[in-house]
């Protein structure tokens, strides 16, 4: 049997922590390593077209499957360009390994062409972030790296000289036990009593959501109804909260809708559920609030706590949910309820009326068009900025659907890589990717991906040809809007002309059939759908607040608007208030 190398051995670990596929760009110092996944039958080489693609792409693997995903770039400008889509993994918590391939061990600190120091470039976007410096140093570095990625939930980045990656991998290599699942966290009995004691004693209790809760919905909702709260969400608690909610009152932040501030603010005790909610803006300062995190480093960063529980969603409400009396007071839970209705009832009608014949297309007839075709478990990847908005209104969760943007991150062109690495997880299951002509042709290289690998994506692209967000801004800022226009062409010939399915869209009656030949198209598929790039702009009057910037009075009053089938669950809700 031939002997080893490191980049073999080095492969052979990825395979056996469950990597199916590493994404990158070949190239030099990582060429070793391609070549032994060549040789190796359990993982695959994904070439991108752009490492950033590679990095977003392994990222939504992971959040899709919950398991380590994997990328690479080779030395310097190879491995720097994953550093954007290896912040947006890491701030996602999604569990990702990157391979940084390096100039010769030899040459390095002295100026070798394309040298960098990777073990400084990604230091603030990993868990852990080392190189290594000789063959004997590598499984157990790897392994340590692998384990810091799925235990910490993030990155680690491996460092690693591309003749080091070639030398022979030891003799007596040691095969370590790996660690691919994390451990339950539950609090302490003393944490559990203190917050079951404050809960007794409020009067109004308010439930707020974030990605933390996925899991935890049966939890969440069995402790909503014993103790009477209202239950909001932040933009990544959506996907795991809203549906089948009885209590539901919506989001709160910049893209916020229906009670969800008001319930926030109007109650004795907040309990923040799973959430690093980045707005303190939004957040109380004058009631008691309790966080429950998995990550003790997200405990009081956004708010002053009365107390901090240290443990996951799930298994801290099931010890706490049978140890607190039951409430049998539903007037501040009533009363939420409607005020989310009647907010709903009060934006929805903007966007509805003659929809069907509003050219430019409004872009909330093509999210809510598009949240009704769509199958029931979807997987959409939502590019930063207003597609956000489109997203956080339209689209319906439903347990199954998978909802994976930029949320914390917030960075742009992210749509098209996540929804790259969301396909290849499963080339059966639907993936639409909600892209902005701003992001989607920041990337737009990487549609070449989704044609070589015959990738099933459908790229839907809202083209008002501005960065409507930044123009928001802008103008909630007091500024007029400047640098924001973008000169497109047919996106829709473009795709043709790579080979994939295009179609463009200028009227709205075009719409459906648009979409239902492109979700029938077996291979990837582009809608280019030109939409109104006044679309949520500017009240005609700027107040003083506006002034100030983005802030919390501006935002409500720019971002009201459709909420599309939210408002239908609203009024279902109100069945369940009784009647005086």
């Amino acid at each position: 049997m031939a002997k080893q190398n490191v980049a073999e051995q080095f492969v052979d670990i990825l395979a056996r922590a469950g990597v199916k596929r590493l994404y990158g760009v070949v190239g030099d110092s990582l060429n070793p390593v391609v070549d032994a996944i060549r040789r190796n039958s359990a993982i695959d080489w994904i070439h991108v077209r752009h490492e950033e693609t590679a990095a977003f792409a392994a990222g939504a693997e992971a959040q899709v499957t919950g398991s380590l995903a994997a990328c690479a770039g080779s030395c310097g400008p190879g491995n720097l360009h994953l550093i954007n889509g290896l912040y947006d993994a890491h701030r996602s918590m999604a569990p990702v390994l990157a391979l940084a391939s390096h100039i010769p061990s030899g040459e390095i600190g002295l100026g070798y062409f394309q040298e960098t120091h990777p073990e400084l470039l990604f230091q603030e976007c990993s868990h852990y972030n080392e190189m290594i410096s000789n063959p004997e140093q590598m499984p157990r570095l790897l392994q340590t790296a692998i384990q810091h990625a799925i235990g910490r939930g993030g990155v680690s980045v491996v460092t690693m000289p591309g003749d080091i990656a070639s030398k022979p991998a030891p003799e007596k290599s040691i095969e370590h036990a790996l660690v691919t699942e994390r451990p339950t966290v539950r609090p302490g009995d003393d944490e559990i009593d203190k917050l079951c004691r404050m809960v007794d004693e409020a009067k109004r209790v308010t439930l707020f959501c974030g990605s933390g809760t996925a899991g935890a919905h049966a939890e969440v909702m069995e402790f909503a109804e014993k103790i009477k709260s209202p239950v909001g969400h932040a933009l990544r608690g959506k996907e795991w909260i809203q549906y089948d909610n009885p209590y539901d009152v919506g989001m709160s932040g910049l893209l916020g809708y229906g009670a969800a501030y008001e319930a926030t603010h109007e109650c004795d005790l907040l309990v923040l559920l799973g959430t690093d909610f980045p707005y303190n803006a939004f957040l109380p300062d004058d009631v008691k609030i309790v966080q429950v995190d998995v990550r003790p480093e997200h405990l009081g960063r956004r708010s002053k706590l009365d107390l901090a529980v240290w443990g996951d969603v799930r298994e801290t409400l099931r010890c706490l949910t049978p140890r607190v009396k039951p409430k049998a007071d539903r007037r501040f839970l009533d009363r939420m309820l409607k005020k989310h209705a009647n907010a709903l009832e009060g934006v929805v009608k903007a966007y509805t009326r003659k929809v069907e014949k509003h050219v430019p297309i409004h872009p909330e007839y093509v999210a809510s068009v598009l949240d009704e075709m769509a199958d029931e478990d979807a997987v959409f990847t939502v590019d930063t900025g207003m597609n956000n908005v489109w997203a956080a209104r339209y689209l319906t969760p439903n347990g199954k659907r998978r909802v994976i943007g930029s949320f914390s991150h917030g960075s742009m062109a992210n749509a098209l890589p996540q929804a790259i690495g969301a396909q290849f997880t499963d080339r059966d299951r639907q993936v639409v990717a909600m892209s902005g002509d701003g992001g989607f042709s920041m990337l737009m290289g990487d549609f070449l991906t989704l044609v070589q690998y015959d990738l099933p994506v459908k790229v839907v692209l809202f083209n008002n040809s501005s960065l409507g967000m930044v123009e928001l801004e802008m103008l909630v800022a007091g500024l007029p809007p400047y640098g924001t226009t973008n000169k497109n062409p047919d996106f829709a010939a473009i795709a043709r002309a790579a080979g994939a399915f295009g179609v463009r869209v200028e009227k709205p009656k075009q719409l459906q059939s648009a979409l239902k030949d492109a979700f029938k198209h077996k291979g990837p598929a582009l809608v280019d759908v030109v939409t109104d790039p006044n679309a949520l702009s500017i009240p005609p009057k700027i107040s003083a607040e506006m002034v100030t910037g983005f802030a919390l009075s501006a935002s409500k009053i720019v971002l009201d608007g459709g909420v599309g089938r939210m408002l239908q669950m609203a009024r279902s809700n109100l069945r369940n208030v009784p009647r005086p």
